[in-house]
């Protein structure tokens, strides 16, 4: 049974899962964006507003899902993983724990993010962008580029009335939704991403029940 929705990206087949995750079946490969791990943390702090603090333990346990269910040997994380780099050295032992049993054993990488562009002392590898085969994993997307997967930019669509995180795929770029909880969305009707997604793009929303449709504009 399919996991999700299969995407072709310059001859690379992708998964395009109903998590939010995509993943390489080739390289073995699971990638996630945007966890914004401490974001209520981050808040607090910069505005004095309490948010209930759960978006850590919710994203790291649908990751822990995704991870028991593909079992990766890789796994790349495209960049603002953590809210900013205070937010990752405050982690609490037990988070970072966490972290560390889920990278035993396998590669995995951390993209760097416009929130977390430096390296944090969580394990694994801190690198600007990826290249794998015919793709380059970055956080942003950048003009002109091919075979290109990125996030950053979180983006939703409707279905009847409903909004909901999808993936944005046009043969030659993709980009992910956000993976974290508490993390908001543009739409990609917006015109940031009519600019970047050729006139064929199909927008895949996730959910139970991934569905693909042509990108709204």
């Amino acid at each position: 049974m399919s996991l999700g929705v299969s995407v072709q990206l310059c001859g690379a087949a992708l998964e395009a899962m109903g998590s939010g995750a995509l993943w390489w079946p080739e390289r073995r490969m699971l990638v996630v964006s945007d966890l914004h791990l401490g974001k209520s943390e981050r808040i607090a702090r910069r505005t004095g507003a309490l948010v209930p603090p759960y978006e850590v333990a919710e994203t790291l346990g649908r990751l822990e899902d995704d991870l028991d269910q593909m079992g990766p040997e890789v796994v790349v994380c495209l960049g603002d993983s953590f809210d900013d780099l205070l937010a990752a050295r405050g982690l609490a032992p037990e988070v970072t724990g966490r972290i560390g049993r889920m990278q035993a054993g396998r590669r995995w990488v951390w993209i760097e993010g416009n929130h977390d562009p430096g390296p944090v002392e969580l394990g694994g590898t801190h690198l600007e962008e990826l290249a794998a085969g015919p793709l380059v994993f970055r956080h942003i997307a950048e003009a002109g580029a091919r075979g290109e997967v990125s996030g950053h930019y979180h983006p939703k669509a409707g279905l009847r009335g409903v909004a909901r995180p999808c993936f944005l795929c046009d043969g030659v770029r993709l980009i992910l939704p956000a993976y974290g909880a508490y993390t908001g969305g543009l739409r990609c009707s917006d015109p940031v991403l009519s600019g970047l997604m050729g006139p064929r793009a199909v927008a895949i929303l996730t959910g139970a029940r991934p569905v693909a449709l042509p990108m709204p504009r």
